[in-house]
């Protein structure tokens, strides 16, 4: 069953540079038109990680049209589902019907097949909970 309107998740990271970015590529590429997703910092550095643009270019995602932003659009906005990844309790003024924390590893400084790691760990999460908020497609 197909909601009627798009399910709208927000993915949070202390620098929206890596994790969150790689989540919100995962929820658009898995979720297509059934979701609206979305990333923002806690603390933003103002860029993406070359890593994280060159492992999501790896399963033809391109990363290079996204911005490292911060938390202030979506305060009072309302949100199906925030997940926090490393940030805790940063975003208290993001409105979300659900809140899950991962306990990801930052992979900034991590090599390329760690960092894969990471990437794969994160698109297994976002997978999941697309199925468990009624959105996710099937492999």
């Amino acid at each position: 069953m197909t909601p009627a309107r798009k399910v709208r998740v927000l993915f949070v990271c202390v620098e929206n540079s890596n994790r969150s970015q790689m989540a919100q590529a995962f929820a658009t590429m898995l979720g297509g038109d059934r979701v609206e997703a979305f990333s923002a910092g806690s603390r933003p550095s103002g860029r993406v990680n070359p890593k994280a643009v060159e492992a999501m270019r790896e399963v033809g995602y391109d990363l290079t049209t996204h911005a490292s932003k911060g938390l202030e659009p979506f305060n009072g906005q309302a949100i199906d589902a925030a997940v926090t990844m490393g940030c805790g309790d940063a975003c208290p003024l993001v409105t979300a019907a659900r809140r899950v924390d991962w306990q990801i590893p930052d992979p900034r400084e991590m090599p390329p097949e760690e960092f894969r790691k990471v990437r794969d760990l994160i698109r297994s999460k976002v997978a999941d909970l697309l199925k468990e908020l009624g959105v996710g497609r099937e492999s």
